[in-house]
């Protein structure tokens, strides 16, 4: 069966575009595109053949398959030809279950989906490897393409230069100065990249990004190209596949540009038309209270969205007041009976440092999304015995520095709950045992 996707516009224009086409925008209205398969086509396999097919090459060897997006190209990219397949074994994250941390909530069933446990340590990865396996196929079919550009509060950059750096492609990044953690400056600086900090915000890179790729020989790499989007849409059919093709109740996920909101329901969606689910789950976007536009839409009933500008927030990566896929993001949430909530400084530290003693490591992003779970289950909208799945979208060994201030009491808000400093003592076994028993006995 050949199996086939093609751009159109989300506003329904007419036309279609090849995903091989330099094209971002719909050249009509001026919206953004998205990836559309032949669903007539797929749908020539049952819903119990495709489950088969997933699950038989679900980390298995046989290449490309075994990446945890590549092994569903046929809902993917099915025109990249496997020789120009960019791929890091990437997908394939584990999801933890909380039992101790749920049960702190009164919650029996939820769920950490570990994205950060990934090449580049983020969720990034995901739609990192299709865009630059198809800029690759672009370039050995004589596309002239120079360089991949993105701008970025820091995972972005990094997946994009190190998928570069495998591919043999030059990358370009735009990072706002001082914004982003030493690790993830160090990450595309390590790849090779050309790296441009700016004195603005990442909406002031982004905006010189749009312009940089408008260059010839330069491709734009940030989530308004929706073949990031159909990478990291593979998080949904995942999450579905490791609880034996069985929907959660609830997805709770971190937004600030808004590609990982559509592109989750853009999997839930594909797997209901191909008869895979038969239900969608309640979708939450978690925001920081400093960098708040769509919470402040969905206050609003969605009747009207407004820019901010986004002030400092321990969750930098999604530090963004200018969401470029927020239309995208308003129209999964309505048709998934979203939720969009918020979280102080104070509230997404605790939150992650509450995850955290009870086994994970959380960036401050989890930590917004734990923060909501925490809202909405106070106030009753997620029931006792609902199966919920928080998105981790990063490692948090990439925000040491974060979790350096909580212990130190530096996070604004108030003193840290679980804060855990190391006593220093002389190497005296007597001085070690009554300190270590004291606390025991304490």
């Amino acid at each position: 069966m050949a199996y086939s996707a093609r751009f159109q516009c989300i506003a329904g224009c007419p036309g279609s575009y090849a995903l091989d086409e330099v094209i971002y925008k719909c050249p009509q209205c001026g919206q953004l595109l998205e990836v559309r398969h032949d669903v007539a086509a797929l749908e020539g396999r049952s819903a119990a053949g495709w489950m088969k097919l997933f699950d038989d090459r679900y980390k298995r060897t046989q290449w490309p398959y075994g990446s945890g997006v590549w092994g569903k190209k046929e809902w993917i990219a099915p025109h990249v030809r496997d020789e120009n397949v960019v791929s890091m074994d990437e997908g394939g994250t584990n999801l933890m279950w909380l039992e101790r941390y749920g049960r702190s909530l009164g919650l029996d069933d939820v769920w950490l989906k570990l994205c950060g446990n990934s090449h580049t340590g983020s969720f990034k990865d995901l739609g990192m490897t299709v865009l630059v396996s198809v800029v690759k196929q672009m370039i050995a079919d004589g596309k002239p393409i120079r360089a991949i550009a993105c701008a970025s509060t820091g995972d972005t950059s990094a997946a994009l230069a190190a998928y570069c750096a495998a591919a043999g492609i030059r990358s370009v990044v735009l990072l706002p100065r001082g914004k982003v953690t030493t690790a993830q400056l160090v990450q595309p600086l390590a790849s090779g990249s050309i790296v441009c900090e700016l004195e603005t915000d990442f909406d002031g890179c982004m905006k010189l990004v749009q312009q940089l790729s408008a260059e010839p020989g330069v491709y734009l790499a940030n989530s308004m190209n929706s073949l990031r989007l159909e990478g990291q849409k593979t998080i949904s059919v995942e999450i579905v596949q490791q609880f034996d093709w069985q929907v959660p109740d609830w997805v709770f996920i971190p937004g600030g540009n808004l590609g990982n909101v559509a592109a989750l329901g853009a999997g839930f969606e594909l797997m209901l038309k191909l008869g895979l689910i038969q239900k969608r789950p309640r979708i939450c976007v978690a925001q920081a209270e400093a960098a708040n536009p769509l919470y402040r839409a969905y206050k609003a009933g969605f009747d009207k969205f407004e820019p901010i500008v986004a002030s400092p927030t321990e969750a930098s990566a999604i530090r963004i007041g200018d969401p470029v896929s927020v239309h995208r993001a308003i129209r999964v949430l309505e048709a998934y009976d979203g939720v969009v909530e918020q979280a102080s400084e104070r509230e997404l530290a605790e939150a992650s440092a509450a995850a955290d003693r009870t086994g994970a490591y959380t960036c401050p992003h989890t930590g917004v999304a734990l923060a909501a779970l925490e809202k909405l289950t106070a106030r009753g909208e997620v029931k006792k015995h609902d199966r919920v799945v928080v998105i981790s979208t990063a490692s948090g060994l990439k925000f040491t520095d974060f979790k350096v201030r909580y212990h130190e009491d530096a996070i604004a808000g108030g003193p840290s709950v679980h804060a855990n400093r190391p006593v220093t003592l002389p190497a005296d076994y007597e001085a070690v045992k009554r300190t270590v028993l004291g606390v025991l006995d304490a």
